[in-house]
């Protein structure tokens, strides 16, 4: 099958640093390139991939980023040439599923972000703008706010296994990662390691003025020698702190519509600690890769409980239900359903 996957214009394929969709596309690109299908990848001109490389951009435009132009010239790069593939893959955006009614090969969009607010009224639009456009989610609490648009399948998200090698022993740290921001919940997580005396280490973006003034204000204040804020981290830097951690605490309290860094962690051996909002239990297995709490207050005992499981059950949930084969044949299997549909 000749398929053309769209990944965003912002960063390389795959990210140096901050990425979760460009990793996700990096291993879809390279696994369909291994079953044996034809992939042109439409990216940053200095991303890496087994795919045919086309690019808009040499260089990616990251300081342009959230600016509608360079997301509509890497879209349009991809469409112009619609009749070169048996489907386009589309992964950059609202903005060129919107487009893809107009394709002349089959398309299907995977929906990244959440669909509440003004997101979700776009896509019910592009619903109707573009019916053809095959939808697919990252988990199926993804589609709760839209439950009737053209839903083509649930694709869970994978990692690359053996970038987020076992490691059963630890430093006896909680760890914490995430952006500064008070959905992902870091002021929960230092209280719930002040309250438990347990050292914690917190890494993740800090970029924008809503996130520093919410560190300021919430977070730094429990700062000491053993609860301390790294920054944000590289890929090797994150598998360390990953591996080497007693838990991972993830106290959201949003719908995120997936969660990589939960199964970066079970990966690593580490137990996931969770609040119990959006996608968080089509993720953890509650008891064997991790302990998915109801309420805030909850996140303490939940902590306990983990502390407890089996590293080598954590790793081994992650490599059953988030490898990149398994990704891989849901793909093929949304891909062979959209073709079909349009013959």
């Amino acid at each position: 099958m000749r398929v053309a996957i769209i990944a965003p214009a912002w960063f390389a394929v795959p990210p140096t640093r901050y990425g979760g969709i460009e990793w996700v596309v990096s291993i879809l690109a390279d696994g369909l390139v291994d079953h044996g299908h034809e992939v042109t990848l439409f990216a940053a001109g200095d991303s890496q991939t087994k795919a045919r490389l086309v690019t808009s951009y040499d260089d990616p435009p990251s300081m342009r980023i959230g600016l509608s132009m360079p997301d509509l010239h890497h879209a349009l790069t991809c469409f112009a040439n619609a009749d070169q593939f048996d489907l386009i893959n589309d992964h950059s955006g609202p903005l060129a599923a919107a487009l893809g009614g107009a394709s002349a090969a089959p398309v299907c969009h995977t929906v990244h972000g959440p669909l509440t607010g003004e997101p979700g009224d776009v896509y019910s639009l592009i619903d109707r703008v573009s019916p053809s456009v095959g939808l697919i989610s990252i988990s199926d609490h993804q589609r709760t706010p839209l439950p009737d648009i053209n839903w083509l399948a649930t694709c869970h998200n994978a990692i690359a296994m053996d970038a987020y090698p076992f490691h059963e022993a630890n430093d006896g740290y909680l760890l914490f990662l995430g952006r500064m921001s008070p959905d992902k919940g870091a002021h929960n997580a230092v209280r719930v390691a002040a309250e438990m005396g347990l050292p914690m280490i917190l890494a993740g973006k800090m970029h924008d003025v809503a996130e520093r003034e919410h560190f300021q204000a919430n977070v730094e204040p429990f700062l000491s020698d053993d609860i301390r804020y790294v920054g944000e981290v590289s890929h090797d830097e994150k598998v360390r702190l990953l591996q080497r951690a007693r838990a991972t605490v993830f106290p959201i309290q949003w719908p995120e519509p997936f969660g990589l860094v939960m199964v970066e962690s079970m990966a690593c051996g580490t137990p996931v600690v969770a609040t119990r909002f959006g996608a968080v239990p089509e993720v953890i297995e509650q008891g064997r890769s991790g302990v998915i709490v109801d309420e805030f207050a909850g996140l303490a005992a939940g902590v306990e409980q983990a502390l407890s499981l089996d590293p080598a059950e954590c790793r081994a949930s992650a490599v059953e239900r988030f490898s990149p084969r398994r990704m891989i044949e849901d793909y093929e299997a949304a891909y062979l359903q959209l073709v079909a549909g349009q013959m």
